[in-house]
């Protein structure tokens, strides 16, 4: 574990060694073409993929999953599993529930009104990891409040196993949130096949969810033609701490974050070296007991701890880095929390674990990563709303504010907009 003592602000960015950058051309390449296959060839360029990609061979009909395998799914969840996931979406939906907008209904001026509607997109894509850790908490990040939105039709693709099976919680947490459109797609070849629509999945207005370099890729590639949540790319952990903070705490929230893949990342900020020797002590320690081992030994080179002067300094820091998740373990977190500008999610105190914004909290867990929280939030109940503005002009209204509108379009040369406020006010 690399420890920096007292860097340069002008070190900052070779010492946290992330750029926002494009995919490999090999990355970039693949992708494209899996999304013209999808594109021109439909369901048997799919099947195709799944065959040669997942290991198992279906036809069009099997890529949904059936309601029989839905209550077979359910019957394999335990009941603490299904205790955990249920109230895991009740918070998720409380909380989004609470963002439900109002529509905003004003006369800017006399005879001049002006409303905002507020209204939830018509049909959405849910990509759901399924390969080295089957993220059913993702399901419950994203259909619960696309639900709780109102969107109409709500469509998951998820890869199945080998043996064409779809993990059982991914399905039971799908239930949970009344979705019942299921499909065994995963990778670009699943956000192609939402973007463009094939004879059996149909396509979408927007795709949410998180996934690997190629799902990252092809969500970038067809932007243009659907849109997306975010950009997204490893996950990521920055830790702010002084004195108050306990080393064993830090460097779980360390590990939990660097198991998600060999790419991800985790910074320790602080101001105390004592705190920083006792968690580059400490890390590999808890590491060794990980099943996800062999991730933590790649991911944990990409990480390091810097010991800088003061907390300001810290938080200085932070906003550079932008980062994903961000845990102050300080002993005014209160008060550090509000220098904070830039964040995907934010917790708060020694207790305040990460791993409860990923699963229970009711704070969504699906979040801009590589520094993109400078100007993205993370999903929230309006990602999956629209807003619709109205307006509603009397003719004393117009008779007001005509000669403004005439004065304006005039002065930039549009005359046929001059005049569609001239001919009426002739007529007023």
């Amino acid at each position: 574990m690399r420890i920096y003592k007292y860097p340069d602000r002008k070190d900052w960015p070779a010492i946290v060694g992330r750029q926002k950058k494009g995919s490999p051309d090999s990355i970039r390449e693949t992708v494209a073409a899996i999304i013209e296959d999808v594109r021109t060839g439909g369901d048997s360029k799919v099947l195709e993929y799944v065959e040669k990609l997942d290991g198992y061979a279906t036809d069009a009909a099997g890529l949904r999953v059936s309601g029989r395998e839905m209550e077979e799914a359910e019957a394999k969840v335990s009941a603490g599993l299904k205790s955990a996931i249920m109230t895991a979406a009740d918070n998720i939906v409380k909380f989004h529930a609470a963002q439900l907008p109002r529509d905003i209904v004003l006369e800017t001026s006399p005879g001049v009104t002006c409303t905002q509607k507020n209204l939830p997109l018509g049909t959405v894509g849910l990509y759901v990891p399924g390969g080295t850790a089957p993220l059913f908490s993702t399901v419950l990040m994203l259909a619960g409040p696309a639900r709780t939105a109102g969107v109409s039709r709500i469509v998951i693709c998820t890869p199945a196993g080998k043996d064409g099976k779809i993990s059982p919680a991914i399905l039971f947490a799908a239930k949970v949130c009344g979705v019942e459109e299921i499909y065994k797609v995963g990778g670009a070849v699943a956000i192609a096949a939402m973007a463009y629509g094939t004879e059996t999945i149909p396509k979408t207005d927007k795709i949410f969810g998180p996934g690997n370099a190629y799902v990252t890729e092809a969500k970038q590639q067809i932007s243009q033609v659907c849109a997306i949540d975010m950009p997204a790319g490893p996950s990521e952990v920055l830790i702010m701490a002084d004195d108050s903070a306990r080393a064993d705490f830090v460097c779980a929230d360390f590990l939990s974050q660097l198991e998600h893949g060999k790419d991800s990342q985790a910074i320790l900020l602080t101001t105390s070296e004592a705190l920083a020797a006792a968690v580059a002590e400490a890390l590999p320690q808890q590491a060794a007991l990980l099943s996800r081992k062999s991730f933590v030994d790649m991911s944990i080179a990409k990480s390091v701890i810097v010991v800088l002067q003061s907390e300001a300094e810290m938080v200085e820091f932070s906003n550079f880095y932008a980062p994903e998740h961000l845990i102050i373990a300080t002993s005014d977190y209160k008060k550090t929390v509000g220098g904070i500008r830039n964040a995907g999610s934010v917790f708060l105190g020694n207790y305040s674990t990460e791993s409860a914004g990923d699963y229970a909290s009711g704070t969504n867990h699906t979040l801009p990563t590589g520094g993109w929280a400078v100007a993205y939030s993370g999903v929230n109940l309006s990602s999956f709303m629209k807003k619709i503005t109205v307006q509603e002009i009397s003719e004393d209204g117009l008779r007001k504010l005509g000669p403004v509108i005439e004065a304006m379009a005039t002065a930039e040369g549009l005359d046929a907009h001059a005049n569609a406020v001239r001919i009426r006010l002739k007529e007023i």
